[in-house]
């Protein structure tokens, strides 16, 4: 046995799977051999769901069979609402999301043996955009809008967040971005939905451990970073001087690199790309979206050469914020789109279940007496 010891486990494989591909040095990933440039074009969120949950595409009947549940799924009981209300406005989406997700297992429980069951997968996902939008109302002090069944799962996220009917381009925008932001592969907080998932823990605890994984700042809550980041350059101009800064002083720049990825995110693409069509439509391109353009600029100038170059999450905040999303929250919208990848992994899981027990390298002392008080 290897007692060679990896930071961050770099490298070393923790499970086989069938579920997502990426080469990082040709800048592809693709679902279930579906290439991610493909699904975003000509899928929707539903359907790249059912895709990851099941294997394949669907067939028509299947994809409305599989919309019919989702929809009638959305709503979630007054008890969860009643927690929600009960929760400090000044706390992170993510931290309410966490907690609701959570306490979704006690209200609607299920036996072990039935954890398996792609139905509970469906239940899950369908709620996850209802307790993101119902606390961005609660946290205002107002009641939260009940969902709608005669709208798409994008169409519905945005109606519920604004209680107006969502504009058909920006809609598809935003299903685009699910798309996207489904699955990655063994990424922190999806391993920590398969160590959690090989406990067997319920379903609700697993993507509720994911969540609480994908809030950290160098996981999902990258892209609130980078609006910051953005902020804070304030226009073209200064980004220069800014990031050259950033880089003699050994800063962090927000967005760049991906261990994974030794060229440009795939997704990163698909959202500057999408990000045109935004500026098109609205006549003009936003002043943060020129500095974002600035930034990548000046760093492939840099940085290229050491394969660093935006990853997914640096232009996504920029459109969340066009489409009047809070920024914080950017990650529970990532959690959203991402439980369908969490929750496909967790099925993966238990199909041949072992849990994970690592080893590690101890470095402290092996054995000492104990000392008394009066001799410390």
């Amino acid at each position: 046995m290897s007692s060679e010891y990896l930071p961050g486990l770099a490298g070393v494989p923790a499970t086989q799977s069938n579920i997502s591909y990426l080469d990082g040095e040709a800048g592809l990933l693709a679902y279930r051999g579906y290439r991610i440039e493909e699904l975003a074009e000509k899928s929707t969120f539903e359907e790249t769901t059912l895709l990851l949950l099941k294997g394949e595409l669907p067939t028509s009947d299947e994809l409305a069979e599989f919309e019919h549940l989702m929809r009638g799924n959305r709503i979630v009981k007054y008890n969860v609402r009643e927690i929600m209300k009960n929760l400090p406005v000044t706390g992170h989406p993510m931290e309410m999301l966490q907690t609701a997700v959570a306490s979704l297992g006690m209200f609607y429980p299920t036996e072990e043996a039935k954890y398996s069951d792609y139905k509970m997968s469906v239940k899950i996902i369908a709620r996850m955009a209802s307790l993101v939008t119902m606390w961005e109302h609660i946290r205002n002090g107002y009641d939260p809008l009940l969902p709608r069944k005669d709208l798409s799962y994008a169409e519905n996220l945005l109606y519920m967040f604004s209680g107006e009917d969502p504009d058909p381009d920006v809609a598809r925008i935003m299903d685009a971005c699910l798309i996207l932001h489904a699955e990655h592969t063994i990424n922190a907080s999806t391993f920590a939905a398969l160590v959690a998932a090989s406990t067997l823990a319920s379903p609700y605890l697993v993507v509720a451990a994911a969540v609480g994984t994908l809030a950290g700042p160098l996981h999902g809550g990258a892209n609130e970073k980078v609006v910051q980041m953005l902020q804070a350059i304030g226009k073209p101009e200064n980004a220069k001087a800014w990031v050259e800064n950033q880089l003699d002083n050994k800063g962090k720049i927000w967005g760049m690199g991906h261990r994974e990825y030794s060229v440009k995110d795939p997704r990163a693409t698909i959202l500057q790309k999408m990000m045109m069509v935004w500026a098109e439509k609205k006549g003009s391109i936003s002043p943060m979206f020129e500095t974002a353009l600035a930034v990548e600029e000046i760093c492939e100038q840099r940085l290229a050469a050491k394969g660093i170059y935006p990853n997914v999450d640096f232009y996504s905040g920029i459109l969340y914020k066009e489409m009047g999303i809070p920024t914080d929250q950017f990650t529970p919208l990532f959690a959203i789109s991402r439980s369908a990848g969490w929750l496909a992994h967790w099925q993966e899981q238990l199909t041949d279940n072992r849990i994970f027990r690592p080893t590690q390298v101890y470095t402290g002392h092996t054995e000492r007496p104990y000392m008394p008080m009066d001799k410390r």
